[in-house]
Parts: C-alpha cells; structure tokens; sequence
C-alpha cells in the first residue's frame, strides 16, 4: 500500500522519539563509533539536527515563498556537523531537541496551501512540502539504528520499511547495478530491481531486504549460500 501524508507524519514523530532516546548517551557513549563509516555517534547526532534545521528552511519557503535552500552548499553542510561533532554531549544533545521541536512546530503552522509549495531538496529535486515529513522520517528512523545503542529495523513499523523499500528500489532503478527479485517473507511484499544478468532471488524478513536495500548489515545470503550481489552507496 502506497504511503500517505498521515503516514509519513506519524513515522516522523515515532522515529524522532526513538532517536533521541537512542542519542541520549553522555560523552563516553556520543564518542563511540556509529554503523556508518567515518562517523562516531556525535558525527550523527549532529546530522540529524542539522538535518531538521535544513528541513525547517524548506518549511520557512513553503511558509513565506521566500527561497531557503536546505544547506547554502555542500561544504557548509560538512562543516556544520564537524562543528557539532566537537561539542559536549549536553550541548550537542540540546541542539538536537531543539532543531526537533522547532521542526515539528513549524511544520504543524503550514495550512493546506502552504503544503502543496515547491521547494528544492538538498540533492536537487523539487517536491512539494507534503514530502517534508517522508524525508524527516527516513532520517530519524534510519539514522536510529545507525546509532547502533538497539534499535533495530526490526523494531521499526512494517509500513514504514515497505515504503522505505519501495523509495530506494525506484532510485536504485535508475542506477546500473545487479539484477534483483526480493520477497518478504512475512509480508506479501515484493520488488523487482532491473540490472545486469539474470535476477538473483533474495528471500527474507522484510526488516532485512530493507537493512540490505539501504546498505547496512544484514543476514540476508543468496540462494547458492554465496554473498549477496553489492549495492552501491544509497544516498
């Protein structure tokens, strides 16, 4: 089932909370290594408010009309999260749930108008403000378990990782890579990836074609036992 605007707004909220209380570590626990490479948990922490702080200028432009890309360049963006990277835990904390809350209060402000604005992504796209919330979602639910303190795909809502399936699938289409079929086995859920050769079959929990699709550990394995074909980064 396609996802909706409610949808996107209760798995934004959801994710937001599991987050922050996965976040909620002190110094020893935001300096230790996240699942993502390169990056301790401060990195992420720091990326996700910066996240909500870039999301909140696409807010502000659907708001006024006035122009306010996500991040005024890519260098800016990096430097942003090493600035927050180097704070002290309570700070950086601070700044997460304030850019959150800040977030969801100037979202709740947009009318229906408001909503169906243009604005432009951070890679480009231009999309109506209703998928604010979808982007905001990905983020928080992802980056959760990036944080690597428990939570798990597993732990997130079925709903929300078949839409997250179905959203990487379509921009992994448009990329070379290796053919694919994968089917759920605890859903009715399945995605056809087009690429070279014939399609490889992967079979299992929906948690895992999802942890597998946007590149994290997984127990996934091909049907002959060998590894699963490589992905290419997904965003």
């Amino acid at each position: 089932m396609p996802r909706t605007f409610d949808d996107a707004r209760s798995w934004a909220r959801l994710g937001t909370a599991l987050f922050l209380r996965a976040a909620d570590l002190g110094d020893a626990g935001l300096d230790a290594p996240s699942a993502l490479p390169g990056w301790t948990r401060r990195h992420l922490v720091a990326h996700v408010a910066a996240n909500a702080d870039a999301l909140g200028n696409l807010v502000h432009w659907a708001a006024t009309g006035e122009r306010t890309p996500m991040y005024s360049s890519p260098e800016e963006r990096a430097a942003g999260i090493e600035r927050g990277a180097a704070m002290p835990a309570a700070e950086l904390t601070t700044w997460l749930r304030r850019s959150a809350e800040a977030l969801a209060a100037s979202t709740a402000a947009l009318d229906q108008a408001q909503w169906q604005f243009p604005v432009v992504t951070a890679q480009g796209r231009t999309v109506p403000a209703t998928e604010l919330p979808w982007m905001r979602s990905r983020e928080v639910c992802v980056h959760a378990v990036d944080l690597g303190t428990g939570p798990a795909f597993a732990d997130l809502p079925a709903g929300f990782l078949g839409a997250l399936c179905d959203d990487v699938v379509a921009k992994r289409a448009k990329e070379s890579g290796p053919a694919l079929l994968l089917e759920a086995t605890d859903t009715d859920a399945s995605w056809e990836l087009p690429g070279e050769g014939e399609p490889t079959v992967l079979v299992g929990p929906l948690h895992e074609i999802t942890a597998y699709l946007t590149g994290r550990a997984h127990a996934l394995t091909a049907p002959d036992g060998l590894p699963v074909p490589a992905l290419t980064h997904w965003l």
